[in-house]
């Protein structure tokens, strides 16, 4: 059987709601890391908090609130590693066990297809739970280097390698949350890709949903209000 065979069963409405939500995936991640200068996104309002944070860091004596803090978010990352292994594990099992799903399916679809049909739709949401383990995972090691780093940051702001090494503490820390965030976004794909499993229409409405969810908390949530909320945020003066 030729590999493009079992894509034939799928209807030029699958395919374009396919496309879609891989599109609409990238997009949203480019344009939440790189928005516009006049309209930050909360990732990009949070970058500026992070060095903030690390140019206080180094005065501030004892640092217990600083290690608390980073083994906080090395908790969330490990958290939702974790979390999407064992997704990813009953994704493999279920793939593994075709038939029975295919059962279910039929009885919501009402439609009457082949086991790899409902096999690949699987497979497409175990690529944005695989994307999101490998995210998370980074980002966890990320934080790791962050607090090894902080921990070298002199407290002393007389020594000239305090505020450098400061700052590299800060960009560690900004792509560490780059990366957990882009996790983030393929859990909520993921689960918009289980619509899919419903047929194609439902997924083109996931897809618009998953933008709406995403675009407002990023560029139009109460919480990005109150980040703008501060005389001292660079780019609240852009804005």
């Amino acid at each position: 059987m030729d590999w493009t065979e079992p894509f034939l069963l799928f209807s030029p409405l699958d395919l374009l709601a396919l496309v879609l939500l891989f599109l609409a995936w990238a997009s949203i991640s480019v344009l939440t890391e790189h928005p516009p200068a006049s309209r930050p996104s909360v990732s990009v309002l949070m970058a500026e908090y992070r060095r903030d944070w690390m140019k206080q860091f180094v005065t501030r004596d004892p640092r217990v609130f600083d290690a608390q803090i980073i083994s906080n978010l090395r908790q969330g990352t490990a958290f939702f590693a974790s979390a999407s292994m064992i997704a990813i594990g009953g994704g493999l099992a279920l793939i593994g066990n075709a038939e029975r799903l295919t059962g279910i399916a039929e009885n919501l679809t009402q439609t009457n297809a082949p086991e790899v049909f409902w096999e690949i739709k699987l497979v497409v949401i175990l690529l944005f739970v695989a994307n999101a383990f490998l995210k998370f995972v980074w980002s966890h090691r990320l934080f790791g280097y962050c607090s090894v780093l902080m921990a070298a940051v002199p407290n002393d702001i007389s020594d000239p390698n305090a505020y450098t090494l400061a700052a590299k503490a800060a960009e560690i820390n900004i792509t560490a949350a780059r990366g957990y965030n882009r996790g983030l976004r393929s859990v909520y794909f993921g689960i918009g890709a289980s619509a899919w499993l419903l047929g194609a229409v439902p997924l083109l409405l996931a897809v618009v949903a998953t933008l709406i969810v995403i675009g407002r908390r990023e560029f139009a949530s109460d919480s990005r209000l109150v980040l703008l909320d501060s005389p001292g945020n660079k780019a609240h003066t852009q804005t």
